[in-house]
């Protein structure tokens, strides 16, 4: 098990919007493979369910500065992302901070919290 504050998993599902497959899928090659060059992500991966026009992130980070470092990195990439797509759901895996939630919810493109788990991974048997 790991400390309040340590490991997170976030799990963004997204509605892609009518008529922009082609342009979320663009912007999430070049938002993940900028995030595997320089983001402190730990794991980032990007299912795509092009029929259903849905689409699931599973973002791993080792604890609260590497979201924030993420988001500050990260935004003008997100927002691109973002003009192609609704935020249906978003879970977080883990114990998040003050500063990260408060964070999460002043972003423009996040209109309600997130829901949060609060379940810790189990340590190594």
């Amino acid at each position: 098990m790991t400390d309040k504050n340590g490991t997170l998993l976030f799990h963004n599902t997204m509605r892609i919007r009518e008529g922009r497959l082609d342009e979320f899928q663009a912007a999430v090659v070049k938002a993940v493979d900028f995030v595997r060059e320089h983001g402190p992500q730990l794991m980032v991966e990007v299912f795509i369910d092009a029929e259903a026009m849905v689409a699931h992130s599973f973002q791993l980070y080792a604890d609260d500065e590497s979201v924030l470092r993420h988001w500050e990195l990260s935004d003008p990439y997100i927002r691109e992302v973002m003009e192609h797509c609704t935020v249906e759901r978003f879970e977080v895996f883990g114990h998040p901070g003050n500063r990260c939630g408060r964070a999460y919810t002043a972003q423009p493109a996040n209109p309600s919290p997130p829901r949060s788990r609060h379940a810790s991974p189990a340590s190594p048997g």
